[in-house]
């Protein structure tokens, strides 16, 4: 039964040509042959071959083996990932052996052995084979990864002095392999940064791999970032590979970083310093190499305590750190992440043409007042909602239904005196008793209270995280 594999046999004696031919097409579905060394580029770019058997030497009296090392480099610069045997004379075995330090894989002596031609001809044609399926992964890895950075790149807006700090806080770390660590409000845009760090950096063309810790429980923690082998534990059907090995040569970001435990702390801190992980159920340790940006809504201060964070793990990830303003302190951007927006939903739901919704100055007004505690989150589901719900060409304020509008103030420029009043404002209780309202204001308060941290919130509340998360999207929290 013939073996799929494509051979071409390359040498200038016709009957070498012939036996050759006879002999491989019994075990080979083709068989091609060249008795022109100077064919052979055409021949290779013409068709893929999974093993090529080249002679050493071509025309009579030849005997160095020089003809034969050229067209090896010239084959291999065509298609370096050419499997190729040599021919050689019994008494040029030690040519043969220089020829693979060139980068031959075998070669056959004559007079050959047809039994041991079958069998290096067959090796060699897995080898082809396997390489080219590996080639094909490696370009459809990389298209994939393309497609991934393109579908999920935003860009990055704002033209206030705070931005712009940013950006250049970006510019100068992304080019380094510099762990950097991200600090801001819950909504502010942390993913997006990291996006950007990553399209900057020496490793966009590789992956960027996001975990969410806050997502991942402490039982499944090692198994979904170090991976585990078929059988570790409990449910383990199937080998996994963990994100760490999986982000290997791009870039592992790390959100929701403050959420981890502090004894989850620990063996991260242990896997980044090694730069090795072990999988659950395995003794090998397995390298990679990975860039790490982090996140978090930690303030500093918290972040200082060891009670809530591993001061060894913080210097690790903050070499380079990016505090994001929240949106109250940079309202200038307001208007302009505002049209983004609309522009962008009016797309995603087919408003475009003469009727493209506009935003009105009143409307303008009211969202570059409101001190939007959810950030650019907040703003961008006020937007969809807004573009959705309204019946009108033009966005009002009332389209909105922002439930104070108050001129924004920084938390710098704020006095204590001023917070505490703030404070007692939102405590007050609520003159009309919907029950809607009443749960979206005491989410919204709980929220405030935890600084948006959602794992603290959740559990003052009473919710999961999920249900927590359904409820701020339902009222564009």
């Amino acid at each position: 039964m013939k073996k799929e594999g494509k051979i071409l046999i390359v040498d200038d004696d016709e009957d070498i040509l012939t036996a050759g031919k006879l002999l491989l097409k019994r075990h080979f579905s083709q068989v091609s042959t060249c008795n022109v060394p100077e064919h052979i580029p055409r021949f290779i770019n013409d068709q893929h071959f999974d093993a090529i058997i080249l002679d050493m030497n071509f025309g009579p009296g030849e005997s160095s083996g020089a003809q034969g090392f050229y067209w090896l480099q010239k084959i291999l610069e065509i298609k370096p990932q050419s499997v190729i045997i040599m021919i050689t004379a019994h008494g040029g075995v030690n040519v043969a052996v220089d020829a693979m330090k060139l980068g031959a894989t075998d070669y056959i002596a004559k007079p050959w052995q047809n039994e041991k031609v079958i069998a290096t001809v067959s090796t060699a044609v897995l080898l082809g084979r396997s390489r080219s399926e590996a080639q094909t992964l490696r370009e459809t890895n990389k298209v994939l990864v393309q497609a991934s950075n393109s579908a999920n790149q935003q860009n990055m807006l704002g033209q206030s002095q705070a931005m712009q700090q940013i950006q250049s806080l970006i510019a100068r770390s992304a080019p380094t392999e510099a762990n950097v660590m991200i600090l801001g409000e819950n909504g502010t845009g942390k993913e997006l940064v990291a996006r950007e760090i990553h399209q900057q950096s020496t490793r966009a063309q590789q992956v960027f791999m996001s975990v969410d810790l806050g997502a991942i429980s402490e039982t499944l923690f090692e198994s979904e970032l170090f991976g585990h082998k078929k059988g570790a534990f409990t449910g383990a059907q199937h080998d996994r590979v963990g994100r760490l090995q999986a982000a290997d040569g791009g870039t592992l970001f790390l959100d929701e970083l403050g959420n981890l435990p502090l004894h989850l702390q620990a063996k991260l801190l242990t896997v980044l310093e090694q730069r090795k992980v072990t999988p659950l159920g395995e003794n090998k340790a397995v390298a990679f190499n990975v860039r790490v940006v982090s996140a978090t809504n930690l303030n500093k201060e918290t972040l200082k305590d060891e009670q809530h964070f591993r001061q060894d793990l913080l210097f690790r990830l903050n070499t380079v750190e990016i505090k994001l303003p929240p949106l109250r302190e940079r309202s200038e951007d307001i208007a302009l992440l505002a049209q983004h927006y609309v522009e962008f939903y009016a797309k995603k739901y087919q408003q475009q043409g003469n009727s493209t919704k506009q935003l009105s100055n009143e409307a303008l007004t009211a969202i570059s007042s409101y001190a939007w505690p959810g950030n650019i989150r907040e703003l961008r589901h006020a937007i969809e909602r807004a573009m959705i719900l309204s019946q009108s060409e033009m966005l009002t304020a009332a389209d909105f239904q922002l439930d104070v509008v108050s001129p924004v103030k920084s938390s710098s420029s704020m006095s204590a005196v001023d917070q505490t009043i703030t404070q007692d404002a939102d405590m007050t209780l609520p003159t009309e008793l919907n029950l809607e309202q009443i749960e979206k204001n005491v989410i919204a308060l709980a929220l405030k209270k935890h600084r948006f941290n959602i794992s603290h919130t959740a559990k003052e509340l009473g919710l999961t995280r999920a249900a927590l998360y359904r409820r701020m999207e339902k009222y564009g929290l």
